[in-house]
């Protein structure tokens, strides 16, 4: 049950405190946004501790960080070279371009139109200028008569009908131009998976942030992994899931290579669907159920990535990183033989479905639970701070408090479904879900950046499990040893 008490450094659920590598173990990372770069900090701790892992299982932003590490590639997050240390993670869920160049162009064509009025103003300011030149003994004939002569220019008919209408007039049509593309670009892209139907100012405007370059984004560092040093072309999306699940399905059980989980909101289905690739035994386990057209239809919402549905799996992966209401959901068909009939439905990601991605962890055999969230825990009294002001900065402040709800919950009313579940989280972590270029932290009166969040993760991942978790168990089995 969620308190207004500050939470201790070190947030561990469980029945028992001794970490165990003998249990079916997950790394669950749940998050939006700027939360990878923590995950990507706190892998990097457990992968040189060599905690073992079985299974990796995220939603959001955490779905980057499974799927790189369920195929022994999680060095490419924190890497020099890797996906949270490059340039291109400053330009993530900004406002979309057309919302962005609309925005510039109704700038300059209101400026062109308040000219007239900055002249008087300017003109006024001048002449008073003027005439404390005239009583200061000052000659001030040239400027004054200048004024004047600037004044009666900017208002003349003939100048305003001349250069208004040659800024004003192109500055609108660009902005026409620009809708009308835009309204262009997404009719065509939704027409060739389903029809849309809505008033045509809703089409226009659409979403207001961009979830396109975190997704290419993803796609190419995935690629860039899987490629390793070969020059080839990279694929569609498309070949790039069917390659990706062909390298994890042959190689699970080796080290490195671990059973990947995944969940995703289908918003035409009102339904979360898990996407997963399991080895045996688990993987009958979990996609075992009912099958009828009943209110609980397993095939429905577990998806194989090993069978018909992995054609569309890096597809899920993809649209995990689609906010709902806040970007475009992304289109993904499914297999015509499959239990959706090859229908198209408008995936995206569920900022409040951590106990889903539990249950479905529970589901698949998993019995201890390793959960990395970059949310701090809730504080008591005395811990407000500004609020922010900026249009992406509220955004995040509420999603963020959706979350850290949604996770409090989630884990107290699954923490019985395993042997033990051990939380990673900062104590304090400044950066909302969208602050990629960094932001002032009021605590401590500087700017903090994303690389800062990145160690932040190492730091923590050490303290709060390898030393405190790893440690004991290992004194414990130690002692066993001694004892027996």
């Amino acid at each position: 049950v969620p308190t207004d008490t500050p939470a201790p450094a070190q947030q561990t659920s469980s029945t028992t405190r001794v970490y165990s590598p003998r249990l079916r173990t997950a790394l669950v990372l749940s998050g939006t946004g700027t939360a990878g770069a923590y995950h990507a900090g706190v892998l990097r701790a457990l992968h040189e501790a060599g905690v073992k892992i079985d299974v990796t299982a995220g939603r959001g932003i955490g779905v980057v960080g499974a799927s790189l590490a369920a195929i022994d590639g999680a060095q490419d997050l924190w890497g020099s070279t890797g996906l949270w240390q490059g340039s291109r993670t400053a330009h993530l869920y900004q406002w979309r371009p057309v919302l962005r160049l609309t925005a510039r162009v109704l700038g300059l064509a209101l400026t062109v139109l308040l000219l007239p009025l900055a002249a008087v103003v300017v003109g006024a300011l001048a002449s008073f200028v003027a005439y404390l030149l005239r009583v200061s003994a000052v000659p001030s004939d040239a400027i004054t008569t200048a004024v004047d002569q600037v004044i009666e220019w900017a208002l003349s008919p003939g100048a305003v009908l001349t250069w208004l209408p040659l800024v004003v007039a192109p500055a609108l049509l660009l902005l026409f131009a620009l809708q009308l593309g835009a309204f262009g670009v997404v009719w065509l892209r939704a027409r060739r998976h389903r029809r849309i139907h809505g008033a045509l100012w809703s089409t226009l405007l659409g979403s207001p942030i961009d979830a396109e370059a975190a997704q290419d984004w993803f796609v190419d560092g995935l690629w860039k992994l899987m490629r390793g040093g070969a020059s080839v072309a990279q694929p569609d999306v498309k070949d790039l899931g069917q390659r990706y699940v062909e390298l994890l399905s042959e190689n699970l059980g080796q080290p490195g290579f671990r059973d990947l989980l995944i969940t995703v909101h289908d918003l035409d289905g009102q339904r979360d669907l898990a996407f997963a690739l399991l080895s045996e035994p688990y993987r009958g386990l979990f996609f075992g159920g009912e099958t009828g057209s009943g209110p609980v239809n397993r095939s429905l919402e577990a998806l194989d990535l090993a069978g018909e549905p992995g054609h569309c799996g890096f597809d899920a992966c993809v649209a995990a990183l689609s906010l709902p209401a806040l970007t475009e959901s992304r289109l993904v068909s499914f297999a015509s033989s499959g239990s959706w009939r090859g229908e198209t439905h408008r995936l995206c990601d569920r900022p409040d479905g951590v106990g889903r991605l539990l249950d479905e962890v529970a589901r698949a055999g998993v019995e201890q639970v390793i959960f990395v969230s970059a949310l701090p825990p809730p504080t008591g009294p005395h811990g407000l701070g500004s609020g922010r002001q900026d249009g992406r900065g509220r955004i995040g402040e509420t999603l963020s408090a959706s979350e850290s709800a949604a996770e409090r919950s989630g884990i107290a009313s699954r923490t019985p479904l395993f042997q033990a579940v051990f939380e990673i989280r900062p104590q304090h972590n400044p950066l909302g879900p969208f602050d990629f270029r960094g932001c002032y932290d009021e605590r401590s009166d500087r700017h903090q950046t994303l690389a800062e969040l990145v160690e932040r993760g190492y730091e923590d991942g050490r303290v709060q499990f390898v030393e405190p978790i790893i440690g004991a168990s290992g004194e414990a089995i130690e002692s066993g040893q001694t004892r027996s």
